[in-house]
């Protein structure tokens, strides 16, 4: 039995519409996503970590990003693994802390607690203004990390506390996040091509 039409054209718009979203970021973005790749970069040549943070979608996005820069991007360029924590993952502390003190500093305390001078914070914030990921950007600069903003239209408060950010050009939700994971793939290739040159 065939999809019903209304179906059909819904999927098929709501899939021109992301498609838009990417074409509209290849052309604002690339230059902050090439800026972000250099941050990073400069942050392994130096020795450091990364560290990812967000929430929901973000989180999620926050975990594959890292696991793109610990495992490796693709198999066909074998490397050594790339240092990179999601500060999404440790339900013990993120139950303790949001009971204890508050949701809004879960981030924050991960930051302090595992950031040195040098590593980078990457923070995923479709709005950028999750009160959490603020106080994880105050307090990464504050220690002197490195600070990169992955957000929407605008950036919302965490774009002026971010060194970079790659703001999509975007107010929806979905089709941010869709394109939040492109540019993560944009910048573990850059990374891997900046650290590891030669042919695939």
């Amino acid at each position: 039995m065939p999809p019903a039409a209304d179906s059909t054209e819904r999927i098929r718009a709501y899939l021109a519409r992301s498609a838009e979203v990417k074409r509209l970021t290849a052309t604002s973005c690339a230059e902050s996503i090439a800026r972000g790749a250099e941050l990073l970069v400069r942050c392994y040549r130096e020795g450091g970590k990364v560290l990812f943070c967000g929430n929901g979608g973000s989180a999620a996005d926050s975990q594959h990003l890292a696991a793109e820069l610990v495992n490796g991007w693709t198999r066909d360029r074998p490397r050594p693994a790339l240092a990179a924590v999601a500060l999404t993952t440790d339900t013990s502390f993120l139950t303790a802390n949001a009971n204890d003190v508050g949701f809004e500093h879960v981030f924050e305390r991960q930051v302090e607690a595992l950031g040195r001078p040098g590593d980078v914070l990457v923070a995923i914030s479709t709005s950028g203004d999750s009160a959490n990921v603020l106080r994880a950007l105050t307090r990464a600069r504050q220690l002197g990390l490195g600070t990169l903003l992955l957000s929407g239209a605008g950036g919302g408060t965490a774009a002026s506390l971010a060194d970079v950010a790659v703001l999509v050009p975007s107010t929806e939700t979905q089709h941010i996040q869709e394109a939040h994971i492109a540019v993560g793939h944009l910048l573990c290739m850059e990374v891997e091509r900046a650290l590891f040159p030669g042919p695939r």
